[in-house]
């Protein structure tokens, strides 16, 4: 007869050492999962890092383009309307010198005065009054004299009237200028220095 071994039944042993080793497999699995679940995750999150750097870039750029193509847009715009009003520049020194003979009348007078709004409207600016500092950057002078009225260059006389778009230059106003009468100036402080002195001499008359 053969023998029974003795304690448990037949094969439990190799049983615990399957399921032993099968609970093993799955911890490890499972580890091997969480790990590559992290290192998905990590990798999602640099591309949703990176997507995002480049949506931000884009929209930066773009930002950049509108604003370009928005100041440009107002440069043509200013070239042109500019071309515009120093093409009507002539048209106002008629208007000018009718109005100095007294042509501006009727109907005429009407039209002028409107044109002289649009372009005001449009930004065109007139200067060049009488009586005002010559100034080189916005006078040119055409006759010049001296006059003891004055104290500094002055604009005696505007020829033609100057004009400008903001703080653009389109034409210098033609002016007369006049100059202080040479040795006024110089001789003014001596006499005002010889009225005291004379009147110490007067003074000195009554005491003897």
């Amino acid at each position: 007869m053969t023998d029974k071994p003795q304690g448990g039944k037949p094969g439990d042993d190799s049983a615990a050492e399957e399921a032993a080793q099968v609970n093993g497999t799955g911890k490890a699995a499972e580890e091997a999962a969480a790990g590559e679940g992290s290192e998905e995750l990590a990798t999602a999150k640099r591309e949703l890092a990176e997507r995002t750097a480049d949506l931000q870039r884009l929209q930066a750029e773009y930002q950049n383009y509108r604003k370009r193509v928005e100041r440009d847009r107002l440069t043509v715009r200013e070239i042109a309307v500019s071309n515009i009003l120093e093409s009507l520049i002539p048209v106002l020194d008629d208007i000018g010198r009718a109005r100095e003979h007294g042509e501006v009348t009727g109907g005429f007078k009407s039209v002028a005065e409107s044109l002289e709004t649009v372009v005001a409207k449009l930004g065109l600016q007139q200067f060049g009054k009488e009586g005002e500092p010559f100034d080189p950057t916005q006078h040119e002078a055409l006759m010049h004299s001296y006059s003891s009225d004055v104290t500094e260059d002055t604009c005696v006389q505007i020829l033609q009237p100057g004009y400008r778009i903001g703080e653009r230059i389109i034409r210098p106003a033609m002016v007369a200028v006049a100059e202080p009468q040479p040795g006024t100036q110089t001789t003014s402080g001596p006499d005002a220095e010889a009225k005291p002195a004379d009147a110490d001499k007067s003074d000195g008359g009554s005491d003897s």
